[in-house]
């Protein structure tokens, strides 16, 4: 089932997600679901927080990612082949993840977010991290990851603690967006998939 993405300045989005357990209620049908949210809006990861619910719960998906046009040499030289591979098949559920390191070298990508429609910024982060999580047999996984799959699950990781890509951007920018950010609050923006409003 599709699910209605929340939109910024719902509270939501700002709560620390609690970590849950194998038996939480519906568990099995809320990952389906948000894979299927996340398809529709052709997102490469979504987070609980996201679908209103705070919990430590994220999945993804990176394929999009390794979608390289054979015109598109560009990408080609950017991406390795190796990496473009591992893209294609980073399919995740990420549950009660904690990432113990951060390190390498900052660096900036464009990023975007389903619950922020229409609005991209450079984000500086650092290129490689380690993350410890649950999949979604509770098996516990410990992954060291770098690239756009550092990023992905950086991004991700960011909605279960409650915080934003918008946060890491710089004040002056944050300024400049002031008014955008504040039309999507009131529900004043087209997204081409379901969203939910925060009614005050």
């Amino acid at each position: 089932m599709v699910l209605p993405v929340v939109v910024y300045g719902d509270p939501v989005l700002r709560k620390v997600g609690v970590d849950i357990d194998k038996n939480h209620e519906g568990l099995e049908t809320l990952i389906a679901n948000m894979f299927e949210t996340m398809y529709n809006a052709n997102g490469v990861g979504i987070a609980a927080p996201q679908i209103g619910k705070a919990i430590r719960l994220f999945v993804v998906d990176t394929a999009p990612f390794a979608e390289v046009d054979e015109e598109d040499e560009e990408k080609e030289e950017k991406l390795s082949k190796k990496e473009i591979e591992f893209l294609k098949n980073f399919k995740r559920v990420f549950i009660n993840a904690k990432i113990i390191e951060e390190k390498g070298e900052e660096w900036a990508f464009n990023e975007g977010c389903l619950s922020i429609p229409k609005i991209r910024e450079d984000v500086l982060r650092l290129s490689t991290v380690t993350v410890e999580y649950y999949d979604q047999h509770f098996k516990k996984h410990t992954e060291t990851l770098d690239g756009l799959a550092a990023r992905v699950v950086q991004h991700e990781y960011d909605h279960i603690e409650g915080k934003l890509f918008t946060d890491k951007i710089s004040p002056f920018k944050r300024k400049l967006l002031a008014g955008k950010l504040s039309d999507i609050s009131n529900g004043k923006f087209k997204a081409d998939y379901k969203t939910k409003i925060y009614k005050k």
